[in-house]
């Protein structure tokens, strides 16, 4: 039953679909509402990205596109604090607003709904002629939809397309990136559409300089700087750290790499297991010491970055460096990096990629899931190598500047 909605849970979509029965009225009300307001350029904008890092980080060549579509607008963004850093980043926007939502926060302290509700209504005092949710999520579309803005602009597939004024089908064979640019291009009116059209050039990140001290600690540091982020966020992500371990040494022996260990505070204890025992006047070990735009600025200076599906990823191909990433049960086809040295290392099961992050199969938790125990060392190597070969003919500067 219901299932149009791209919902895997049978309950929660048996849900999502009765609420859509109950607002199915407001399509009608989408059509009128169409017709009447989709005329003028909206000069006030509201966007919707609650998710986690590297989801905000996946629509921000969107973010980018809308100002360059409307250069004239006021455009606000709604994230969770864990975004709070990275939204400062983006010249994109002009304000933005911080709400966790229950369904999303590990750290944080959520607001409930009573609180959600209400910081949703107190949007409407700032008139938004459009609000574009990036989410397929019945949730976020009833937030969007207290907004009041007077065109809402999402997607139908997660539940709730009859609270918006014009709703779209989310194309889970597509990556975000790409379905996120087909809503910018039709709420700006110019077709569903991935838009095309010149870049402005204009920076996607502000990145903020790196501290003097962390430039000290890298100055003069032989051979290429890889960077290497051990943490996959979620245990049913995670490649085990031992390999990440002998990767690094085999790098430092064979490449006579110089390695970056990157990492959050909570991060810090599987960091330092992972620095134990490797040679450590080629290890720097920095988990722990740099904000988000701190991070950005490292990640644009290095020669490779080798990380798991992870917000870090996003940021680091965002800037331009070339990555390794290791796949499991993540689909790369809708969350890989797709810059033109980027690769990703995964294996080829029958399973994967299940795409189940947040509800893991059974077999799959406590343990190393098949899909990332498969990756071996040496296939992860391969891969780092063919990359730095193709950076020979290239010229990217280090941190001394050196070319």
């Amino acid at each position: 039953m219901f299932s149009q909605l791209q919902i895997p849970n049978p309950r929660e979509r048996t849900l999502v679909g009765a609420a859509d029965i109950v607002v199915g009225f407001g399509r009608l009300l989408r059509r009128n509402h169409r017709s009447s307001n989709a005329s003028a350029a909206p000069g006030r904008v509201l966007l919707l990205r609650l998710e986690r890092i590297g989801d905000l980080l996946m629509v921000v060549s969107a973010i980018k596109r809308l100002r360059e579509l409307l250069p004239d607008a006021e455009i606000d963004l709604v994230t969770g604090s864990w975004n709070a850093a990275l939204a400062e980043m983006l010249p994109s926007v002009n304000r933005t607003d911080i709400l966790d939502a229950p369904w999303l926060s590990r750290e944080a302290d959520p607001l409930t709904p009573r609180q959600m509700i209400a910081r949703a209504w107190s949007w409407r005092a700032r008139r938004y002629d459009l609000a574009l949710n990036f989410e397929p999520d019945i949730r976020s579309n009833v937030l969007v939809w207290l907004s009041g803005a007077r065109r809402r602009v999402g997607y139908w597939t997660g539940g709730g397309g009859g609270l918006l004024t014009e709703s779209f089908a989310y194309d889970p064979m597509q990556h975000v990136s790409d379905n996120a640019l087909r809503l910018v291009s039709a709420a700006a009116g110019i077709g569903t559409g991935t838009p095309g059209g010149p870049d402005s050039g204009s920076p996607s990140l502000l990145v903020t300089p790196l501290p003097a001290a962390v430039i000290r600690v890298l100055e003069g540091r032989r051979g290429r700087l890889v960077g290497l982020h051990a943490s996959g966020g979620r245990a049913v992500k995670q490649w085990p750290p031992d390999r990440f371990r002998e990767l690094a040494g085999r790098l430092i022996a064979e490449q006579d790499a110089t390695m970056i260990l990157t990492g959050s505070p909570g991060d810090r204890e599987l960091v330092d297991a992972v620095s134990a025992g490797l040679q450590e006047d080629r290890v720097i070990n920095l988990s722990g010491q740099l904000s988000l735009p701190e991070l950005a600025s490292l990640l644009g200076r290095l020669h490779l970055y080798i990380t798991g599906d992870t917000g870090p990823m996003h940021l680091a191909h965002l800037v331009g460096t070339p990555v390794v990433a290791l796949f499991g049960p993540s689909d790369p086809a809708r969350y890989a990096p797709r810059g033109p040295h980027d690769r990703v290392v995964r294996v080829d099961l029958p399973c994967s990629p299940c795409n189940r992050i947040r509800l893991p199969p059974e077999r799959c938790r406590g343990v190393t899931p098949d899909c990332l125990q498969e990756i071996s060392v040496d296939s992860v190597l391969a891969t780092v190598e063919a990359v730095l070969r193709a950076q020979v003919a290239e010229t990217r500067p280090d941190m001394t500047g050196r070319q």
